[in-house]
C-alpha cells in the first residue's frame, strides 16, 4: 500500500481491533485512531480504555476521542488529516459532516448479509432465526444507517450448535480480510458497489439492540426455536429463566449458555429431568438438553458439576 494512500480508522471493541491490526500489518498507512472516551467501569470506577485504544497505544498509533462528534475542533482536527478514507468498525452512527468528509468515501463493516440483520446485533438475531448461513459485508455509509451501496460481501455457514460467541470470532476474521480486500480496491480505483435495493428479496430481517428483558426464555416453544434462543445470547448477554428451588422455597434467575436439542418425547411438561448428557427441560414439543448454566450468585458450570449439589426434582420452571 503506497505511502500516499492514507486511512482514518474509527472504532471501540475487540471486534475492531482485529481488522484495525490486519490493516495495519498489512502496511496501510493510518493518520489517525478514533475511539470511544475513556470511562469509569466496575465497582471500583476504573477508568476503562477501549479495546482499540490500547492497541493503538502499543502500535503508536495517533488517537483521537472526541466526545461529540460534531464539534467544531474535532472536525478541524480530522479535515487536518486529509486522510483519503475512513474506516468504520463497531463505532458510533457519524453525522455527515464527519463521513462525507474524505475524497475516497467512508466505509463501514457490518456482520451481516446486507440488507438484512440492519442495527446493532446482526450476528445474535442471525442465530436466534435459525439461519443456515450469515457473513460480512463491506459498503459506503449514507444517512440512513447501514443502508448504503454495497462493496463486498462474504458468506459463512452457522453450524447447528455454534454459539454468537463462537461466530463472533469467526465473523472477525473473516471481516478483517473482506475489509483489507475493499481498501485494496478503492485505493487503486477497482471498487464497485451496488444498491441494497438490487438485492433485496422478500421482508427484510431486522438486528435490533437487545436488553436484558428480551433475554427471558420461553419453554413453550419448539425445541429448535429454544436451541437457537440460547445459543444466539451465549455467552453474552445470556439467555435465562427463572428456577423454582421447592426445598429452600427461594427463586433465582438462571441463565444457560450450552444446550442441545432432542427428539426425548415429553412425558411431563410441568417436570425438569436430568440424564448421564445433561439437564431436560421440557418444551412444546421434545426436552431441550441444557449443558451448561449460572444460577444467580454461582459461577458457570456444567451440568454435571450442577447437579453435584442439586436435584432436578426439588426444582421448577416460574413464569411458563
Amino acid at each position: 500500500m503506497r505511502e500516499d494512500f492514507s486511512i482514518v480508522f474509527m472504532g471501540t471493541p475487540e471486534f475492531a481491533v482485529t481488522i484495525l491490526d490486519a490493516l495495519n500489518q498489512n502496511g496501510i498507512a493510518i493518520k489517525a485512531v478514533i475511539t470511544a472516551p475513556d470511562k469509569p467501569s466496575g465497582r471500583g470506577q476504573k477508568i476503562n480504555q477501549s479495546d482499540v485504544k490500547r492497541y493503538a497505544l502499543e502500535k503508536n498509533l495517533p488517537i483521537l476521542q472526541p466526545a461529540n462528534l460534531k464539534s467544531d475542533s474535532f472536525v478541524s482536527e480530522l479535515q487536518a488529516l486529509n486522510a483519503d478514507l475512513f474506516v468504520v468498525v463497531a463505532f458510533r452512527m457519524l453525522p455527515e459532516v464527519v463521513w462525507a468528509m474524505p475524497p475516497r468515501g467512508t466505509i463501514n463493516l457490518h456482520a451481516s448479509l446486507l440488507p438484512n440483520y440492519r442495527g446493532a446485533a446482526p450476528i445474535n438475531w442471525a442465530i436466534i432465526n435459525g439461519e443456515s448461513e450469515t457473513g460480512v459485508s463491506t459498503f459506503f455509509i449514507e444517512k440512513e444507517i447501514d443502508t448504503g451501496k454495497i462493496i463486498e460481501q462474504e458468506k459463512v455457514r452457522i453450524e447447528e450448535n455454534e454459539s454468537v460467541g463462537e461466530l463472533y470470532q469467526r465473523l472477525m476474521h473473516l471481516g478483517a480480510k473482506t475489509m483489507l480486500s475493499t481498501i485494496t480496491k478503492i485505493k487503486t480505483g477497482n471498487v464497485l458497489s451496488i444498491e441494497q435495493k438490487e438485492v433485496m428479496s422478500g421482508s427484510l430481517k431486522s438486528a435490533p439492540k437487545i436488553f436484558k428483558t428480551d433475554c427471558q426464555l420461553n419453554f413453550n416453544h419448539p425445541v429448535a426455536v429454544v436451541h437457537n434462543f440460547c445459543r444466539g445470547l451465549s455467552p453474552y448477554p445470556a439467555a435465562w429463566t427463572k428456577i423454582l428451588n421447592q426445598t429452600k422455597v427461594e427463586t433465582k434467575n438462571c441463565k444457560i449458555f450450552k444446550t442441545r436439542k432432542t427428539t426425548i418425547p415429553i412425558t411431563d411438561s410441568s417436570t425438569i429431568k436430568s440424564d448421564q448428557d445433561g439437564i431436560l427441560i421440557p418444551c412444546e414439543d421434545f426436552y431441550i438438553r441444557v449443558l451448561e448454566l449460572q444460577i444467580e450468585g454461582k459461577r458457570k458450570m456444567n451440568f454435571k458439576d450442577f447437579l453435584v449439589g442439586n436435584s432436578v426434582l426439588n426444582l421448577s420452571l416460574v413464569g411458563n
